[in-house]
Parts: structure tokens; sequence; C-alpha cells
């Protein structure tokens, strides 16, 4: 068993001044969403191939710490241990399924990254998380506080690629139900209820040994 020990790291974001009245009307159109959603089964809600700059993904670089887009693809880079960051592009979504290519560009095979679903803030969020040592698990954090749902670690999954590879991600939050796929095999499904709606993400992250580099590409996030 691999016990998961992840130290977050956020990435800095600057938050604009609202009004009382604007925050007030923009809360009341997002519930709006949520009660009535439009999207038909299949649909695509969003899809993003990283070749725009412009299309929303967070842009960050430091000496132990790169997020960003590179060549088309995007990418998370980390040199220190016990650390990891994500990106998300600032959607709202309740229900979708999320598929993304993640290629494993350098570093430790002892990493571990995936998807974001339901993303509130850096504190509160589901996570679907593989690693190229042959990995998996879901979980999420609450207030700060982790929780594996599937289990007290992350088991081994048959069907991942390890090393140097690229691995076919694909997670389903639909109602209670979090599915987590790999390279089209269902490896863990779980029933939670912490969060109803949020943004979608991206993530990686190191233990020990610094160097975690992920490529990311070919996401969509799709109606259930």
């Amino acid at each position: 068993m691999k016990i998961i020990r992840i130290h977050f790291s956020s990435l800095p974001t600057i938050n604009p001044m609202l009004s009382a009245a604007f925050l007030l009307l923009l809360v009341t159109c997002l519930a709006c969403n949520y009660l009535a959603p439009t999207a038909l089964p299949g649909e695509v809600l969003f899809q993003d191939d990283f070749s725009r700059t412009s299309s929303g993904w967070s842009r960050y670089q430091a000496a132990t710490l790169l997020s960003d887009y590179d060549r088309g693809a995007y990418r998370i880079l980390i040199l220190a241990p016990d650390t990891d960051a994500w990106s998300t592009p600032g959607l709202d979504i309740s229900d979708v399924q999320i598929e993304v290519d993640a290629t494993k560009a350098g570093g430790p095979d002892n990493n571990y990254f995936g998807i974001l679903c339901r993303f509130q803030d850096s504190q509160n969020f589901y996570f679907f998380l593989i690693s190229s040592d042959g990995y998996a698990s879901i979980g999420f954090d609450k207030n700060g506080e982790r929780q594996l749902l599937d289990q007290d670690a992350m088991l081994p999954a048959q069907t991942i690629l390890t090393g140097r590879a690229t691995n076919h991600i694909r997670v389903d939050c639909n109602g209670e139900r979090l599915s987590l796929y790999a390279n089209g095999t269902l490896l863990h499904e779980v029933k939670a209820n912490e969060f109803s709606h949020g943004d979608i993400g991206l993530i990686a992250g190191t233990y020990a040994s610094p160097g975690t580099d992920i490529v990311f590409d070919n996401l969509m996030a799709i109606q259930p």
C-alpha cells in the first residue's frame, strides 16, 4: 500500500473587489444554473488542447514550481519534496465526466497526479489520483482535512501505465457517485455527498523525492 501524505501548496490568486449587490446577483445566477441545467447527456461542457494560453488556467513559475502552458500542453513541475500544485479554469459545474491524457515527462515514479472535481477552494474539493508506479485513489479535502474515500491508502492498479508513459484518466462526478478510470478500466467507485458543484482541475505532486513533471493534454468535460 502507498500511504498518501500530501501537503498542498495553493497557487496565488487575485480576487477582484465585488460590490455586495453584484455578488448577490452572481450567486443567484449560479444557483439558477444548478437548479435547471440545460446541458444534454453527452454534451461537451468544456474542452481544451492547451494550444491557447488564454483559455483560463493558472500560469505560475517559481524556483521550485512551474504550473503553466507548455508547447501545446499544460505542465506541472515540482522541484520540492512533499509538495503539490493544481490549476483550475474557473468553471462551475455540477455533474461532469472529465477526461485527460497525462504523461510523466520526468522525475520519480513515486509521484501522484490526476483530476479534481467540484473544487470550492484550496481546502475543499474531490481528488482522483494515480501514480507512475501504478497506484490509485479517490478522496476529498474538506476544510483542509484529508480523507480517502475508497481505502486507507493508495492501492495498486494493473491498468496504470508506469514510468514515462501516457495514461488516459477519466473521472465521473455524477450525483453522489464518484468514479476513477485509467486507460478505459474502472479502478475505484465510491459514493460521497460533500460537494454538489464546483470547478474542475488538474493536480500533481511529490513525496520525499522532488522532480515530479507531468504534462496534461486533450482535456474534455462532458455532461454525463
